[in-house]
């Protein structure tokens, strides 16, 4: 790639902080650090995400009877609205749901989204889709780039910033956000080579040489992923679409070491409650 040089001139404490990027091996030099702080400000940014809230939440019940599980209360506010959070932090603003079971109750509490600092546009399911119609039915209002995707139920401490170039630098067509757990036999087993997903298994039986790593129900999409979703009316991303990709090797996985809550369980909403954010 051809370079051109320049001269700047910039206050003594700012060329101090841009110098402490240096590290000698992914930012050489002050020139690369230059280049690298003023690459990251004009790379094409991530501001559409994709909230997938329409499950019936049947292993929350009695919960769930009165209201949808993104709706249950964690610290005095409802799963979604954690979600929401950490989305508008990120500079992710336009927003779609999908909700299913008593939706009604999700739009009713969140409006429109401006009271939260965001655009809230929901996908109204009338019948079940899966994972995989939820985002085939989704992808067209969401446009040509790529897009967070997030389960409606989970509670997660990331950096979607460093998810995000992770996935722009490398351009796969799904980027799964991995955490790892004593026991994955729940979740969806994830095993890597370097940063490629070469297997994936929805709640696989305890065995011997199991791997651990398991999906934290975050993703970095590529719409071009509708290639990869079959037409018929119900699927599954689990099931369905990740093999595909993994065949194709257009799925990478991104490690994390932050707090993450998947409140699939009443016992696991028992350990969000007196565990998150502390």
């Amino acid at each position: 790639m051809e370079r051109k040089p320049f001269t700047v001139t910039m206050k003594k404490d700012l060329l101090g902080r841009v110098d402490s990027l240096i590290d000698g091996t992914k930012i050489r030099n002050r020139s690369h650090a230059l280049e690298y702080v003023v690459s990251k400000y004009f790379k094409p940014r991530i501001r559409k995400a994709l909230i997938l809230a329409g499950g019936d939440g049947v292993k929350m019940r009695p919960f769930t009877f009165e209201l949808p599980k993104t709706m249950i209360p964690v610290k005095g506010r409802p799963i979604l609205e954690h979600i929401i959070e950490l989305l508008r932090e990120y500079d992710i603003r336009e927003i779609h749901v999908a909700i299913g079971h008593l939706g009604e109750k999700v739009k009713d509490h969140f409006g429109d989204g401006s009271k939260y600092g965001v655009r809230i546009n929901y996908i109204e399911e009338k019948k079940k889709t899966g994972t995989g119609g939820s985002l085939r039915n989704a992808i067209p209002l969401l446009g040509v780039e790529p897009f967070l995707l997030i389960w409606g139920d989970v509670l997660i401490d990331i950096d979607l910033g460093d998810l995000i170039d992770f996935h722009l630098e490398r351009s796969p067509l799904m980027t799964v956000a991995l955490t790892s757990v004593l026991d994955p036999s729940d979740y969806g087993a994830v095993r890597l080579h370097g940063d490629n997903i070469v297997e994936y298994k929805e709640k696989p039986k305890k065995s011997v040489g199991m791997s651990h790593l398991v999906s934290a129900g975050v993703q970095i999409v590529d719409p071009a992923i509708l290639d990869f979703i079959p037409s018929k009316s119900y699927s599954m991303l689990e099931d369905e679409v990740v093999p595909k990709l993994i065949r194709n090797k257009k799925i990478k996985g991104y490690l994390f070491e932050g707090q993450w809550f998947d409140i699939g369980t009443p016992e696991i909403y028992q350990r969000a409650i007196k565990e998150w954010g502390e």
